[in-house]
């Protein structure tokens, strides 16, 4: 069998094994049976202003009382599990970072996410399992989602209309990307760009939040006073540490399920940092971008001009059986390199970067940890550590730079 079934293979497998082994406490945890969610095909939004009725658009993608799709509806198919089959978790349970120190590999990828001073990590321990936690960070509503098929993590503020809702897993993958549904109306989203694709609110579109995948130990040294979401405290139970996707980031093999055309720019798996900002796309292949044990890429999306820092230190999530033990693909951090509005220069050296005019050190959260500038934050560029299929199929017409 060549690699290509190979990676088949272990992504149906995986996709089958993340619906697999809920227990008695999904009801605990808010999770709404999949039998009830595919025999409701009405949602009841009545009284919500701004929030039409309708039918639910995981049970009837083309009815009349839909707005235009934003993709071709027969273009979304079935991944396999029913709605809710990888189930969400929507309590988290965490604990604080220094009671947590040596219960990680410190390679092991987590989602960073920090709100008005409130830095939490999720592992992809957890994510590989589940996909979507629905949570409240720094007293926003948001949902953190990771779709293992396009190794994507993306975060959003879990509000429609100025409505509060949570999301759940559809079953469904969109161009081999996780399809999400919003618990208030059931219309179908994509977790790579936020945006309502089938349903009463088709063509609405979710505010992202950056949160980039860090290393444990860079989280940690970051945020020593976070909290991690604890992978004990679930309330299912999964085989947390195991990749069930062993192998499937070969950049030599196909995506699982992708109907569309890939880009022959590059390799379909090949990392890449996909920046977006207004109507300006880049993606930047992670083959020019990782460098030494540390590097940085000066670059400029639209009239913007950034920084994309990149250090060694975070193990691939999807390379060996253990999320652990995968290759060392590094971190990435973009930011805008100015701070009161004073240009900085950065360049990478020693343990840390170091900007030239000041001679202050940075680490990859872009937070100063030592020089004039100690305490000093570099505003954060919302960004993707992803695979080129993914990336150039929801941003076509990007700019490549990979050389």
């Amino acid at each position: 069998m060549n690699r290509l079934g190979i990676a088949t293979l272990l992504a149906a497998g995986a996709l089958f094994a993340a619906a697999c082994g809920a227990t008695s406490e999904d009801e605990a945890v808010g999770i709404e049976p999949a039998a009830t969610i595919i025999e409701n095909t009405t949602t009841t939004t009545a009284g919500l202003e701004g929030i039409p009725d309708g039918p639910s658009a995981l049970t009837d993608r083309n009815a009349d009382a839909f707005p235009n799709p934003q993709v071709p509806v027969d273009e979304i198919i079935s991944g396999g599990p029913p709605p809710d089959g990888i189930p969400p978790i929507d309590t988290p349970v965490f604990a604080d970072v220094a009671d947590s120190i040596g219960q990680l590999d410190p390679a092991e990828a987590v989602v960073a996410l920090e709100i008005n001073g409130d830095a939490r990590a999720y592992p992809v321990r957890v994510l590989i399992w589940h996909e979507i936690v629905n949570d409240t960070v720094g007293g926003s509503p948001v949902s953190v989602t990771y779709c293992p098929l396009c190794n994507s993590a993306v975060s959003y503020h879990r509000v429609v209309r100025g409505v509060e809702t949570t999301f759940g897993t559809s079953g469904s993958l969109y161009a081999s990307a996780l399809v999400m549904y919003d618990r208030l109306t059931e219309s179908l989203w994509t977790h790579f760009d936020g945006q309502a694709i089938v349903g009463v609110l088709a063509g609405d579109q979710l505010e992202p939040i950056a949160s980039p995948l860090l290393s444990w130990e860079e989280f940690v040294e970051a945020y020593p006073a976070g909290k991690v979401l604890d992978w004990t405290e679930t309330g299912f139970e999964r085989d947390y540490g195991r990749n069930p996707y062993e192998g499937y980031d070969d950049p030599d093999t196909d995506p699982f399920l992708f109907r569309g055309i890939v880009d022959n720019r590059e390799r379909a798996k090949q990392r890449v940092v996909g920046i977006s900002i207004d109507e300006a796309s880049v993606a930047y292949s992670m083959e020019l971008v990782a460098r030494g044990e540390r590097s940085v890429t000066p670059g400029t999306v639209g009239d913007r001009d950034l920084v994309i820092l990149w250090q060694a230190g975070q193990s691939s999530a999807l390379d060996d059986s253990r999320i652990s033990g995968g290759d060392n693909v590094g971190s990435v951090g973009v930011f805008i390199p100015v701070i009161d509005g004073a240009q900085l220069t950065l360049t990478a050296g020693g343990d840390t970067f170091m900007d030239e005019e000041t001679g202050s050190t940075w680490n990859i959260a872009g937070i100063a940890i030592g020089g004039p500038l100690e305490g000093s934050r570099l505003d954060r560029v919302e960004h993707l550590d992803t695979f080129w299929f993914a990336w150039s199929t929801y941003r076509p017409g990007t700019t490549l730079v990979d050389g």
